[in-house]
């Protein structure tokens, strides 16, 4: 399978947004289900594209997942400081998974981070479940950083996000 990453296009935000959304519901990352308030954040592609680069794999025309690359600090970063840059929302549709696009994807905001002048660094969060994540993240060479592990709903003491880093 040839796996093109490109930035998206805005009718795909949509499919995207579903994809999203339908990968972490399938594979229970959400406390509340369809009635998650995260949700609706992770459907919101074209947000996230105003304020960064979103990036689509596809094969052929069919659309198999997509990543944010976030270029240092700002409304979409979560973790990034100055000097870094972060990946956000990396999702793939289960039908399309074990195919290298998780992979491809990850590759692909590297590549942008090396390119991105005075950026020293790319980091990322995920959910301690997310095990075949954390299995491309350290075969690319990102490290754990627990020391900036977090939190993003405090009243929800088991959702501590782990963190990685890759120092380019």
């Amino acid at each position: 399978m040839d796996i093109l990453i490109r930035r998206a296009d805005p009718t795909e935000y949509e499919p995207l947004g579903e994809i999203t959304a339908q990968a972490y519901l399938q594979d229970g990352l959400l406390d509340y289900g369809d009635e998650d308030p995260y949700l609706p954040v992770l459907k919101d592609v074209a947000k996230r594209a105003a304020a960064a680069e979103v990036l689509v794999a596809m094969d052929g025309d069919h659309l198999l997942g997509g990543v944010t690359f976030v270029n240092g600090p700002g409304p979409v970063a979560d973790i990034a400081r100055p000097g870094e840059s972060e990946i956000r929302a990396l999702a793939v549709a289960r039908t399309a998974r074990g195919r290298g696009a998780g992979e491809a994807l990850v590759r692909a905001c590297v590549t942008r981070a090396r390119a991105t002048e005075g950026c020293t660094t790319i980091v990322l969060s995920t959910q301690s479940s997310m095990h075949a994540a954390h299995r491309i993240y350290e075969r690319l060479g990102f490290v754990r950083t627990p020391e900036r592990d977090w939190n993003p709903v405090p009243h929800l003491d088991d959702l501590t996000l782990l963190t990685y880093q890759l120092t380019l």
